[in-house]
């Protein structure tokens, strides 16, 4: 069980004017109407400090809290392992199956993010990766760091290579996948990403670096970072992730059951990440060994690898 957490929102254009419970049905998305009556009725939401009653016409600019109970998280694997610390920032080796941060309303504490706040509670998140991906993440410890490795993001100069599995074999030996990924209408969940004509721009590279049976082990490297980027375009290009549980065909996302884009199973791993060191002389070569499902046959596990 958990400690409960205050969500807190600015209400913006696209809930202004409209009742408070119907936005909290159609916009925040954690239970149905009577979920959210429930809460309204026991006192847990106000809006600018007063007790919410859920009538209420909403305005731009107004805070609305939820405070919410404590509930028992879904289990996690919750260790990590410290790859690199400086002054002026983190690189830890992030588990498959252990969120990066709190998301969806059912993590908390059971996140990559509160785990290494236990003992560096000044680190802040400079990206994330799905939690079903393992591998390399980067934080800040300062909020000069927090800048400057956020503009590293921005403008694309740091490199970032993972591994990954595939189902059967890829076209071609060397591919670049530049289909741009947006959003659109999910009949479960609302809104979910996939390849889309009018996205934002997304380029990933992928190379075959050994068959086996029915799949092939790939390396890739990513230039921008659109959520779940390599998911998407390695289902776009006919080859998705092994155990891919959620992007098919076309990159678009699975309709039917209960699959979700957080869902774990598939084969990929963040095996490094390298850029100048923004703040000080050297460089920030960070790498993470990959599982025994990612690597070729015969690689040396303690021999940091090319791709």
């Amino acid at each position: 069980m958990n400690q409960g957490h205050d969500y807190r929102s600015a209400i913006g254009p696209r809930a202004a004017g409209r009742v408070l419970l119907d936005a909290l049905v159609e916009e925040w998305r954690h239970g149905d109407r009577a979920a959210w009556e429930g809460r309204l009725g026991r006192g847990e939401l106000s809006l600018d400090g007063v007790l919410a009653r859920g009538d209420e016409r909403l305005a731009i600019g107004q805070e609305l809290v939820w405070r919410r109970p404590p509930w028992e998280e879904p289990r996690a694997p919750l260790g990590y392992a410290l790859l690199h610390r400086d002054d002026d920032f983190l690189a830890v080796a992030k588990p498959a199956g252990l969120p990066t941060m709190p998301s969806g309303g059912r993590y908390l504490e059971h996140t990559l993010l509160h785990q290494v706040r236990r003992r560096h509670p000044e680190a802040g998140l400079l990206h994330r990766l799905d939690r079903g991906t393992s591998g390399v993440v980067l934080l800040a410890r300062t909020a000069e760091a927090r800048r400057a490795g956020s503009e590293l993001f921005r403008s694309r100069k740091i490199e970032r290579l993972y591994r990954g599995r595939v189902v059967g074999r890829l076209p071609q030996p060397r591919m670049t996948l530049d289909v741009p990924i947006g959003e659109l209408p999910h009949p479960v969940i609302g809104r979910a990403f996939a390849a889309t004509a009018d996205g934002r721009r997304a380029v990933t590279h992928v190379e075959a670096l050994e068959h086996d049976g029915d799949t092939t082990l790939v390396a890739i490297r990513i230039e921008s970072g659109r959520p779940h980027q390599i998911r998407i375009h390695l289902a776009w290009a006919g080859v998705p992730l092994s155990g891919e549980p959620f992007f098919v065909a076309g990159g678009r996302p699975r309709s039917d059951g209960g699959a979700r884009p957080g869902d774990s199973g598939y084969a990929l791993h963040a095996i490094a990440l390298r850029c100048d060191h923004p703040l000080r002389a050297g460089t920030l070569d960070l790498w993470c060994a990959p599982p025994p499902s990612l690597r070729a046959r015969g690689e040396v596990r303690d021999g940091a690898p090319a791709a």
